[in-house]
């Protein structure tokens, strides 16, 4: 069990759990699967009440870090990527104009992950993108499939870079991308030469990730961006 005294006399209550919480994951002292102590004795610890302190735990375990198991106490669990996803779309979605936001970090991860893919990508990974590949060029004509598989495709070049932040940060804003995705190809799917250009768009960054050119990856990625298509 874990004993840890919070600092921070000037912290809110709530502010208090929730710091404690985070600084005790980053330094490794809680790791998942760890039970806490209990609710009287981490009440006395972090001098809070415990009603807040269950509201607290409640909130993380809403979030998905904590696991309440009525009886047996609060254990740490492994942070779910699609609770954080929905975390960041409501947050995000409350900004005006975020899209651009999103979009402007969405190309500093992929380039970024493109590059570490270039070095790191598993055969296997390679198979994978190819395959997300292959369902793009099958469902070019229906923006809702075509769109999703547009993303998978992206997703997966993220997740062959092997950078469990990079993987993380994209699966944060990944429901904003994918309905990004879906939106444009509803609005380009009828323009003139639009098929042509997203097969050898992809093509082109598939191709740069199995030559291992983490130059021509990026360069390509980049214009396959300025184009405007997501």
């Amino acid at each position: 069990m874990l004993t840890m005294l919070a600092e921070g006399d000037d912290l809110s209550g709530a502010e208090k759990v929730f710091t404690f919480f985070r600084d005790a994951l980053l330094n490794g002292t809680l790791k998942p699967g760890e039970r806490l102590l209990g609710e009287r004795e981490l009440s006395l610890s972090l001098s809070v009440s415990r009603p807040l302190l269950r509201e607290a735990l409640r909130s993380l375990a809403m979030l998905g870090f904590l696991d309440i198991r009525h009886g047996k106490g609060a254990y740490v669990r492994q942070a779910d990527i699609n609770v954080l996803s929905d975390f960041f779309t409501f947050s995000l979605a409350q900004q005006p104009d975020i899209l651009d936001d999103v979009m402007q970090a969405r190309i500093a991860i992929e380039c970024q992950a493109i590059r570490l893919a270039c070095e790191r990508a598993t055969e296997s990974d390679l198979k994978r993108i190819g395959s997300k590949l292959t369902q793009l060029m099958d469902t070019l004509h229906d923006p809702v499939e075509g769109g999703a598989a547009d993303f998978a495709f992206h997703q997966a070049i993220v997740e062959a870079g092997h950078s469990e932040a990079l993987t993380t940060l994209y699966g944060a804003i990944g429901e904003l991308l994918r309905r990004s995705h879906v939106q444009r190809r509803e609005v380009t799917v009828s323009e003139p030469g639009i098929v042509d250009y997203l097969v050898e768009a992809h093509r082109e960054v598939f191709l740069s990730i199995v030559d291992r050119d983490a130059d021509a990856a990026d360069r390509k990625l980049r214009d396959h961006f300025a184009i405007g298509d997501e």
